[in-house]
């Protein structure tokens, strides 16, 4: 008599989805991981209030332009010269608002249009001249790292009015004036995590009702009771030292504006179609030339914006402004999922990877690590980050 084999089980809903997400949540889970690694080894010292608001402000600029980035490698290409665009709009500023008195509303104004026109001629050369933007892009790191040092003379400039200064150092006011907590800070932070749950709440919800696969019951209650409670987590640090800063309020913003772009817009979608495959998408009547551009010219307004806080930031303008941001910016990018060949990445990935290349700058400069061997472990990191994406690709 024969014995007939069961077939076999097949896997969990759950399971399934966690196979299928794996480097979403993964990058979760690295970077809770890694901030418990360096809270415990640093006795502490990584969440306190002073150290978190210094953590936001040091990578607020690298957040930023990561956004920029992430939509140039979603559409198959890379960006060298955002940390000599953002050091040369760094020193615009300084030569406007500290040589020639300009207010700083114009001053800011003429910078990010500087950035956008940057921009637009490096994408007009990779997006109608099919210059590969390697090589654009290189000459532009080359070429604005020149300027910047011409344009200060070789000497610093500085320092900026107080007013400019607030963007990057300055904290939301406190109109319920909190003693021990800038209370303020504390509610905008539950109410950004409750109207996060809302949002993806309703979300969840639609996809039910047009008969869309939606995440398992168990990992959609434990993702959002994760993403809230680290919310509320930092505002509470960071309520109960100055309140929220300025530029992390910027920083949500654009975090906002460009996940909605990304996910809800058809601009958004054709660049991700551009990305994964450009002569299919051109057949489909998508203008690739035109987006590639638009790409370009988005980077070079953000590199600007983070040009600007930078400056704001040291108070000064110095000719090595920049250096070696784009390496970082672009690890964060990949770190965060997006795919070196084009078509994949989200704006959270980019966020979470930029956030944990700066805790663990901070956490290895807290423990003393020499900078040599941070740039070998950041590296060791990246390289990880890659090949695990392409890995998953070749299975």
């Amino acid at each position: 008599m024969e014995q007939t084999l069961a077939p076999p089980a097949a896997p969990s809903r759950t399971a399934h989805h966690l196979k299928q997400n794996l480097r979403e949540y993964g990058m979760l889970l690295s970077l809770v991981a890694i901030m418990v690694f360096f809270q415990f080894m640093t006795d502490g010292t990584l969440l306190e209030p002073l150290n978190v608001t210094n953590l936001v402000l040091q990578n607020s600029y690298i957040v930023i332009m990561a956004l920029g980035m992430l939509l140039v490698i979603v559409a198959g290409h890379i960006d060298l010269s955002v940390g000599s665009v953002s050091g040369f709009v760094g020193a615009l500023a300084a030569v406007l608002m500290v040589n020639y008195n300009w207010h700083f509303l114009p001053a800011v104004l003429v910078c990010l249009v500087a950035g956008g026109l940057i921009g637009a001629i490096q994408g007009w050369f990779v997006a109608y001249f099919r210059i590969p933007a390697f090589i654009v892009t290189l000459a532009g790191m080359l070429v604005f790292k020149g300027s910047a040092l011409a344009l200060l003379q070789g000497q610093s400039v500085g320092p900026f009015p107080d007013v400019f200064q607030r963007l990057s150092s300055g904290f939301i006011p406190d109109p319920l004036r909190g003693t021990n907590l800038r209370l303020t800070s504390l509610l905008l932070g539950v109410g950004v995590a409750a109207a996060m749950i809302v949002i993806d709440w309703r979300e969840r919800s639609n996809h039910q009702q047009h008969g869309m696969e939606v995440e398992p019951n168990a990992l959609f209650v434990v993702r959002n009771a994760v993403f809230a409670a680290i919310i509320v987590a930092l505002s509470w640090l960071l309520a109960s030292y100055k309140g929220l800063p300025n530029v992390l309020v910027i920083m949500f913003v654009l975090m906002v504006a460009y996940d909605f772009v990304t996910t809800r817009t058809t601009i958004g979608r054709r660049i991700y179609a551009l990305g994964g495959n450009e002569k299919a998408a051109r057949l489909s009547g998508i203008r690739t030339e035109r987006l590639t551009f638009l790409a370009f010219v988005n980077m070079g307004v953000l590199a600007a914006l983070a040009g600007l806080i930078f400056a704001a930031r040291l108070n000064t303008a110095t000719p090595k402004a920049g250096l070696g941001f784009e390496l970082d910016v672009i690890a964060a990018c990949f770190i965060g999922g997006a795919s070196a060949s084009g078509g994949v990445g989200k704006v959270m990935g980019a966020v979470i990877g930029a956030f944990i290349m700066g805790v663990m700058n901070n956490g290895m400069s807290i423990l003393g690590v020499g900078i040599d061997y941070q740039q070998v472990i950041k590296g060791l990191v990246l390289l990880a980050a890659v090949f695990v994406d392409v890995y998953n690709k070749n299975k």
